[in-house]
């Protein structure tokens, strides 16, 4: 059976809600972050990214990643591009043209946004978004992501979904990474076609199961 290897609150999220769009018959073994734990080591921490058997999957000690029938991936936009095209049809490309636009789309994502985006991410779970000290700081990573996010806007003013005129893997992609950013809403603002693809996304019932599950694990 595939499996998918992380938790939740990881870019895990990006795997399970493509699995969640296939209504895909998965295994999920929920790895945590080593980072999360006092000792990850401990005989009794629970499965984590430096767990032995864990790091024989993946080398690395990162999630997520998959198995499949003896394909290992670990890298989630990989995973997920994968995902649509073996099991998810339409999910996926028609055409060679649009399987290098869904690549395109989301490099891009990862390339241009989701570092910086992070950044307000993080401000947001700490709570300092609710300080004069910490919207500055916001303003000072939202000039950065006005560029990449004028591309979205010019592209979503005048498609609904990032390829093909449907919601697709790269939707799914570039979705969870432009989420990262939401936070801030004078950026979201400034971009109402981005604010509004991304809740088109965020509509779709396997994203609200996915977001369920993760509120539902510790933070």
């Amino acid at each position: 059976m595939l499996k998918i290897y992380g938790v939740y609150r990881s870019r895990a999220t990006r795997n399970l809600w493509m699995a969640g769009e296939i209504g895909l018959d998965f295994e999920h073994i929920p790895v945590i972050q080593a980072y999360r734990l006092a000792d990850p080591y401990a005989a009794d921490a629970p499965l984590n990214t430096r767990t032995p058997s864990f790091m024989a999957v993946n080398p690395m000690g990162a999630i997520p990643t998959l198995e499949d029938n003896g394909l290992v991936l670990n890298e989630s936009l990989a995973i997920t591009l994968y995902l649509a095209k073996k099991y998810g049809g339409d999910l996926g490309p028609k055409t060679i043209e649009e399987d290098a636009l869904m690549t395109q789309w989301s490099l891009f994502a990862a390339t241009e946004i989701e570092s910086t985006a992070l950044k307000i991410s993080t401000q947001s779970a700490e709570g300092k978004l609710a300080t004069e000290a910490g919207r500055e700081e916001a303003e000072v990573h939202a000039r950065l992501l006005r560029r990449p996010f004028g591309v979205l806007e010019k592209h979503f003013e005048a498609n609904d979904y990032a390829v093909g005129g449907r919601f697709t893997a790269a939707d799914v992609n570039m979705a969870e990474i432009v989420r990262y950013a939401s936070p801030y809403t004078v950026l979201m603002d400034a971009h109402p076609a981005v604010s509004a693809w991304l809740a088109r996304c965020q509509a779709r019932p396997a994203f609200k199961a996915m977001w369920e599950k993760r509120l539902a694990e510790p933070a």
